[in-house]
């Protein structure tokens, strides 16, 4: 349990002054959505409404579920051609916009991230259908790229419409037998937040992707698939960089610097590490359901953290040679991240951050503020769910909801010929006695002090009044929300694409950040921002009108 803190305007006032500007019935539920953080024993926290849509005119920090599938989860795959079934200002939203880096090996090796392909649909398909159209796309790129394999994303007016990205999948892979061609029923529409769109990601590459390939296309002795990471701003390299220092070898990653070949073999690999809880649990569990993949949560951001990892990686193993190795190489480099943080930590100790982003970022980036001495007096996930937020000791008593049930559940038992348990029932009953873990998380809330602000889906408005209520030193969140906390004289750090910087993540990715904030926070240079309104005041004005 992390100790207690008391803010400069207790989080139950907070909370009630802001639901006093809702109706009734929104702030019956927006109470159940911010929550003042308590933490008990055996991780006890407050139960929080998580997964629920959004209050219609709130101005949501959150993406759609086509964001959530090809935005994130397929994004970063360079060799899976990607086409974007409907208007061209969905497929360009999705392009590139959250600087997923790769690198292709050879000048031969295909790459389609450069690329933005869409079938750019117009008022003719909307109104009489765009299979014929998608089908056109699909030949277009074959006779241009011959790709491995072709991701179909569906987008708003596509399902509206009726179009069946599905059916054009099949007709188009009995055509190009030796092209792998599927569809993602991913229209911004399915779900409440882009947590949909991951969801059904992880569905169709688990059911048409994974397994494709029995042949590994990479050697060495310790095989893992590190499951959402998404190499932004490059932190895929630098986890990769740390990997082959401590003898392990990355497989796969899901889905940052990734091919295809990589995605199919995966099942080949001894371990599955999940980065993203949210993004990507589904794909780990149901890896483990058919072919005896163990999985556990890991955290690369943050130095601790990524040494915590990288042990208990090496521990997973079991081998005394590869402990050792990691241990010498670990140290090695904590030496070095510690030289940065002394010299930081001194000049940003007792600052405060609210962090504001998906995933398990909100999570995350809390620990590696708390090494330069920044606490977080207020965090919340854009997608979460409530084992996100309360840790997965919760899953069993989580209702589901119409909205849930829009996404598919797939059934998945032991594959008969490749279902192989890397370790058995009983020694991992053994390991667990010792305290090793498998198949968890803790989830945000039991390491976040008590008296913080944990709020789910946090809209501008409330991000405006934290900031006059709390005036935090740095705001962590993402691009709609970056303008408006600068222009009231707060530096502001955009942790979705990490605004042209990075890596963040592992032991160089620390020293990077740790600089950032360090700059963020000691410069003058937002002392100056000044809002419009600051500067003259507002128009007033009365209406009228003749009877």
């Amino acid at each position: 349990m992390r100790n207690e803190i008391e803010l400069s305007v207790s989080g139950e006032q907070f909370r009630e002054d802001v639901l006093e500007s809702y109706s009734p019935k929104l702030a019956k539920k927006r109470k159940r959505q911010i929550l003042v953080n308590q933490v008990g024993d055996n991780d006890e926290v407050p139960e929080i409404l998580a997964n629920t849509r959004t209050a219609p005119g709130i101005l949501t920090m959150r993406g759609c579920a086509y964001a959530g599938c090809k935005g994130v989860v397929l994004g970063p795959t360079r060799d899976i051609l990607q086409i974007v079934h409907g208007p061209v200002g969905c497929c360009f939203y999705a392009w590139l916009t959250r600087r997923n880096k790769t690198k292709p090996r050879t000048d031969e090796d295909a790459n389609y991230m450069p690329y933005a392909m869409c079938t750019d649909l117009q008022e003719d398909e909307i109104v009489f259908g765009g299979e014929k159209k998608l089908m056109a796309a699909i030949e277009e790129a074959v006779a241009l790229f011959h790709p491995k394999a072709i991701g179909i994303f569906a987008t708003c007016p596509v399902g509206l419409i009726g179009d069946d990205v599905h059916a054009v999948a099949r007709a188009a892979e009995a055509k190009y037998p030796d092209i792998n061609i599927f569809g993602f029923s991913c229209e911004g529409y399915k779900g409440v937040s882009q947590s949909a769109g991951h969801h059904i990601a992880n569905n169709k590459v688990f059911t048409d992707v994974v397994g494709q390939l029995d042949a590994s296309p990479k050697g060495g002795k310790f095989r893992l698939n590190i499951l959402g990471e998404y190499n932004i701003g490059g932190d895929a390299f630098e986890i990769e960089r740390i990997a082959e220092g401590c003898g392990v070898t990355v497989h796969s990653t899901f889905s940052g610097n990734s091919v295809y070949e990589e995605f199919a073999s995966a099942h080949t690999a001894d371990l599955n590490v999940v980065m993203c809880h949210r993004s990507i649990n589904y794909l780990a569990e149901m890896m483990e359901a058919k072919y005896g993949l163990p999985w556990f949560k890991v955290n690369f951001i943050g130095a601790e953290a990524t040494a915590r990892s990288f042990h208990k990686m090496a521990k997973f193993f079991d081998d005394s040679d590869l402990m050792e190795q990691t241990e010498r190489f670990v140290e090695a480099e904590l030496k070095e991240v510690e030289k940065v943080r002394e010299e930081v930590r001194a000049r940003c100790e007792g600052k405060t951050a609210m962090i504001f982003v998906g995933g398990s970022r909100a999570h995350h980036y809390q620990e590696l503020l708390h090494e330069i001495g920044v606490l977080t007096i207020a965090a919340g996930y854009e997608f979460a769910h409530r084992d996100d937020y309360e840790g997965r000791k919760v899953l069993p008593n989580i209702v589901v909801d119409a909205d849930s049930r829009n996404i598919e559940e797939l059934t998945v038992t032991p594959d008969e010929t490749r279902y192989n348990p890397r370790i058995s029932e009983e020694e991992r009953a053994e390991r667990e006695a010792a305290g090793f873990t498998f198949s968890d998380y803790r989830g945000m809330m039991p390491e976040m002090p008590g008296g913080t602000l944990v709020i789910d889906d946090c809209n501008h408005y409330e991000l405006e009044k934290l900031i006059e209520y709390y005036k935090p030193d740095l705001v962590c969140a993402g691009i709609k929300e970056k303008y408006i906390v600068q222009k009231q004289g707060i530096p502001m750090k955009q942790l979705h694409s990490y605004d042209y910087m990075g890596p963040f993540a592992g032991f160089k990715g620390a020293i990077n950040f740790y600089r950032e904030i360090d700059r963020l926070l000691n410069s003058n240079v937002f002392k100056f921002a000044k809002a419009p309104w600051d500067e003259s005041p507002e128009l007033t004005a009365t209406y009228g009108y003749n009877n």
